[in-house]
């Protein structure tokens, strides 16, 4: 039981709402009729294969920033397995590989329902997952991966979702992924925010570390604003656009605190994504 919850916190649980709310949004924005059992089971792997691969990257991440020197014990962030000594690295890397594993596997399968498209998307999520931090030039080193959060954790979820069961793109689908995606940009720049000296000391040029805290500060105030300007482009003038409020306050939030305390700021950034998401369930069933 040790092993089970230890291996259920190395893939951080409070951090898979990122990846699992721009698809349930995309799912229910699905028409309703002639839902079938073909259809159910796609919509299923959909949502097992979104987990795997932000499972993947996080796992990627572990391993590599601890080579690195990122991650050490007693850092301001949630532990990390492999700086605390609680596995090695040969189990984390059995542990990519098992979970790259699944991700094919329900990949293949999503293959045979959307074609290229989705091929195209679920070989570029796993080179992203990878390029997040494991080259020399890696995304998140480099301080660009934002966008790409942005793209695969809100637009690019929502749309190869709507895509797999429609077989077609629309844009409010790709506005309301957007919601998600801002949200998750949210977070990652809490992350940042919090990390900001251990970075700098290990090269890791994130936004904050490159311009300063305003800078980060600034930004986030930006991506909170964009929030319902997002959500009314995918619903018009409805619920979904209340997702402002919780995003004020956790700006408000981040703004007065620093260090370890910004672990609280990113629960309730994933809380965030998960309240949308019921906005969204709300506003199109009720």
């Amino acid at each position: 039981m040790k092993q089970i919850f230890l291996w259920l916190r190395i893939i951080r649980p409070q951090t898979l709402p990122a990846s699992l709310c721009p698809v349930l949004v995309a799912l229910m924005m699905t028409s309703s009729g002639d839902i079938d059992g073909t259809r159910n089971l796609v919509a299923a792997i959909t949502i097992v294969c979104a987990l795997s691969l932000q499972i993947l990257s996080n796992l990627i991440n572990d391993y590599y920033d601890f080579r690195r020197g990122a991650d050490t014990q007693g850092r301001k962030g949630f532990r990390r397995a492999l700086a605390e000594g609680e596995v090695s690295e040969r189990q984390m890397k059995a542990a990519c590989l098992i979970t790259l594993g699944v991700c094919v596997l329900c990949g293949l399968y999503l293959v045979t329902v959307g074609g290229l498209v989705i091929l195209s998307i679920g070989v570029s999520a796993i080179l992203f997952a990878w390029l997040y931090t494991a080259t020399d030039y890696s995304l998140s080193y480099l301080g660009i991966a934002d966008i790409f959060v942005f793209l695969y954790y809100g637009v690019i979820a929502s749309s190869g979702t709507y895509y797999l069961i429609e077989h077609s793109f629309t844009w409010p689908v790709f506005f309301a992924g957007g919601v998600c995606g801002l949200i998750s940009m949210c977070v990652l720049l809490i992350n940042n925010l919090r990390d900001m000296d251990d970075d700098r000391r290990v090269g890791k040029r994130t936004l904050p570390v490159r311009f300063g805290r305003i800078a980060g500060l600034a930004l986030m105030c930006a991506v909170v604003l964009l929030l319902p300007v997002s959500a009314y482009l995918a619903f018009g003038l409805s619920l979904p656009m209340a997702v402002i409020i919780p995003g004020i306050c956790l700006f408000i939030a981040v703004c007065r605190i620093k260090g370890k305390t910004l672990n609280k700021c990113l629960l309730a950034a994933g809380l965030t994504n998960v309240f949308y998401t019921l906005l969204v369930m709300f506003s199109i069933f009720y």
